[in-house]
Order: C-alpha cells, then sequence, then structure tokens
C-alpha cells in the first residue's frame, strides 16, 4: 500500500515538473523568441506594416482606409471627401454595433452573383457616381475610362490599394480640389505606383494612404 502510495506522488510529481517545464518553454521562452525574432527581423510587418506621418501612425499600407467627409444630418451614408483620392468601393463590408466600414473586425466580400440585381445596380450606381465626380471643367471622364476596381469592393473589401488607372482618373478632380496644377498631382501618382511583383506578377498598383500623404505634405507646403 505505502509503495503504491509513493510510486503515484511520485508520478504526480515528474507530471508536475513537466507541465511546469513545458509552461516555461512554451508558454513563456518559445513565444519571447519569436517576438525577439519578429521585431529584429521583420519588425515592421510584425508590427502591422504601420504608415507614420508627422510622427503618428495614421494607419496600415495592408488595410484600406475611407476618406468621408463627416456625416450630416439625416444622412445614413458619409460622402466622400473629393480633395483626396477615394479608394475601392466598401460594398463588401458589414456593419454591427462596434464597427461599421473600414473600421475593423468585419471584412468580406458582396457574395453577390455577377448578375444579381443589387449588385448590378451597385456597380451602375458607383459608376455613375465616378463619372460625375471626376469630371471637371474642361476634362469630363468617359464610362469606358472607368476601371473594374473604381466601382467593386475586393474581396476582403479591404483593398488598400487602387489600379494606376484609377488614379489616373481622380487626377484632375483632385488638382482641383487642392488649388494645384495637373502635371504636379500626376506627378505624385507616378511616384506612387508600384510596378508587378519581380516585374511579371500581379497588377501595379497604388496605395491610396501612401499616395494621400504624399499630397497632404503637398498641400502644406
Amino acid at each position: 500500500m505505502n509503495n503504491s502510495v509513493t510510486n503515484t506522488a511520485r508520478l504526480f510529481a515528474a507530471g508536475l515538473r513537466a507541465l511546469l517545464v513545458l509552461t516555461v518553454v512554451t508558454g513563456v521562452l518559445y513565444p519571447l523568441a519569436i517576438l525577439g525574432i519578429g521585431q529584429g527581423l521583420f519588425g515592421d510587418k510584425a508590427n502591422g506594416s504601420e504608415i507614420k506621418h508627422d510622427g503618428k501612425v495614421v494607419g496600415s499600407s495592408l488595410i484600406g482606409q475611407a476618406y468621408n467627409l463627416p456625416l450630416k444630418a439625416g444622412q445614413d451614408t458619409p460622402e466622400p471627401d473629393l480633395k483626396w483620392f477615394q479608394g475601392r468601393p466598401q460594398n463588401g463590408l458589414g456593419t454591427n454595433t462596434v464597427n461599421t466600414q473600414y473600421k475593423l473586425i468585419l471584412s468580406g466580400a458582396t457574395n453577390l452573383a455577377g448578375d444579381n440585381e443589387k449588385l448590378v445596380k451597385m456597380v451602375e450606381d458607383a459608376k455613375a457616381a465616378v463619372i460625375k465626380d471626376n469630371s471637371t471643367p474642361g476634362y469630363t471622364v468617359r464610362p469606358s475610362q472607368v476601371p473594374p476596381d473604381a466601382v467593386t469592393s475586393s474581396g476582403s473589401g479591404l483593398d488598400p490599394a487602387i489600379s494606376p488607372q484609377y488614379a489616373d482618373l481622380q487626377v484632375h478632380r483632385v488638382a482641383e480640389k487642392n488649388n494645384l496644377p495637373v502635371a504636379q498631382v500626376q506627378k505624385l501618382v507616378d511616384e506612387h505606383t508600384e510596378g508587378r511583383l519581380l516585374g511579371f506578377m500581379g497588377e501595379p498598383t497604388v496605395n491610396v494612404l501612401q499616395l494621400n500623404i504624399a499630397l497632404k505634405n503637398l498641400t502644406k507646403g
């Protein structure tokens, strides 16, 4: 009987030691090692690919933002602030009591079929708005100029980038709203256009947040 109790106590002690060792190794040392490696070798990515302006974090290079005017009385949806370059539509994002639109937690596509009447109307309305908003005196946007990313949300709804075609389409409007020469704003777009990965993978893109930061710096100067 005493031997049985002693063996049980030894097994319990051995199990407890193993638990403590594994807790320290996998619950403390391993996470700290990974944290150190992440911060040391991949600090930018580990911290969320943050973008800073004037010493403050203003967003992530991986997450799109909305550039809207404050809600007016009676409005459910804010109007876009047309002095800034606009990103892709946010139709894919849902809402809840915690967040709406680009305020995170929710993401996703509309999951509507290509011939769905609701989706067709959203695209048609978005196209009409793009043409209206970006046409300026002496420059009229043609329907054929409107690229797909100007009227459709991305699969996640959080795409931070737009096509160079959509950025180019907005140049005249942004220049007019900020009292800047068109050539100067076009130069900003060209400077912030990223080519294909390794020269052949993917499509050229323009990060909207980085472009708007450059625009803000230009208007301050």
